[in-house]
């Protein structure tokens, strides 16, 4: 079997839910809403264990994973397009592609807008301010509007890793501590 299989399967899945969350929204003038929506999930889905363990766990009944998942998505106040495709996802067994859905949706969106997401690792969590300056110039970098997607990796020491498309920026201090102790290697 390939192993690969049911990552693609689940990829198709998620792209089947936030293709139609997407025309739907955009017919509503929801995007922005959607959007928001989105950035709601993934950090349910990052942040809590609780979250992650509704929508893996096969323990939940469809019942009982539809009934969380509506709570779930009121009292996270999410758009009713979301909130209802979260319940049909959960009848029919299909929550576990939720990060994924979430993911897609931020893509689609952005590209609907003629924005770039740019995967960015930093050492630690970056200031408002920082955030903004960091946009700005990889905005002029790529001539489009970047959407910051940060992670935070206290391993790099310092700097930053910033992936914008099949380009890639590493300026983290770690990776120089790697280059200089691989050249000292070469010559002692």
């Amino acid at each position: 079997m390939d192993v690969s299989e049911p990552a693609s399967i689940s990829s198709g899945i998620a792209q089947r839910y936030a293709t139609a969350i997407f025309e739907l929204a955009k017919e509503d003038n929801a995007l922005d809403q959607i959007a928001s929506d989105a950035d709601t999930l993934m950090s349910a889905h990052a942040e809590s264990e609780a979250f992650r363990d509704l929508v893996h766990s096969p323990i939940y009944s469809r019942d009982q994973q539809q009934r969380a998942i509506g709570a779930l998505a009121d009292r996270m106040g999410l758009h009713g397009i979301t909130a209802n495709t979260l319940r049909l996802m959960a009848s029919k067994r299909r929550l576990f592609v939720t990060r994924d859905l979430a993911r897609q949706l931020r893509e689609m969106i952005a590209r609907e807008r003629g924005e770039v997401t740019a995967e960015v690792t930093a050492a630690r969590d970056l200031s408002d301010a920082q955030r903004q300056s960091l946009a700005e110039a990889l905005k002029n970098a790529v001539g489009r509007d970047v959407n910051i997607n940060l992670s935070v990796d206290e391993r790099l020491i310092g700097g930053l890793v910033v992936k914008v498309g099949s380009k890639m920026i590493d300026t983290s201090i770690r990776t120089k501590l790697d280059s200089l102790q691989n050249t000292m290697k070469e010559v002692g």
